[in-house]
């Protein structure tokens, strides 16, 4: 199942990372083990943050997805669901919204 996976990326640990110039060998290690489909670094609410949109087989991968960030940056994660328009397609909303009229 396709899924958001929205993080909010404290200052610190972050900040002491890029001084001492491991941030790029912590994040490619994780990118390399969670496998976005993609990857967006932005800011949220003032701190760092990146979308990744992920694969998700089944919920028991959900700690795999979350742990990195946590453990590594003490980051907030959140995970949503989401489709592409094919996905929508498949929903059968015309059915659902002659069911619910």
């Amino acid at each position: 199942m396709r899924m958001l996976l929205n993080i909010r990326i404290p200052h610190e640990p972050f900040n002491t990372l890029v001084r001492d110039g491991t941030i790029g060998e912590v994040m490619a290690k994780i990118l390399e083990d969670v496998k976005p489909e993609a990857a967006y670094f932005t800011e949220q609410n003032g701190t760092r943050g990146a979308v990744l949109v992920v694969n998700l087989n089944d919920p028991s991968g959900i700690p795999a997805l979350a742990e990195p960030w946590f453990l590594k940056f003490n980051a907030d994660c959140e995970l949503r669901v989401a489709m592409v328009p094919e996905d929508l397609m498949k929903a059968g909303l015309e059915n659902l919204g002659s069911k619910w009229k």
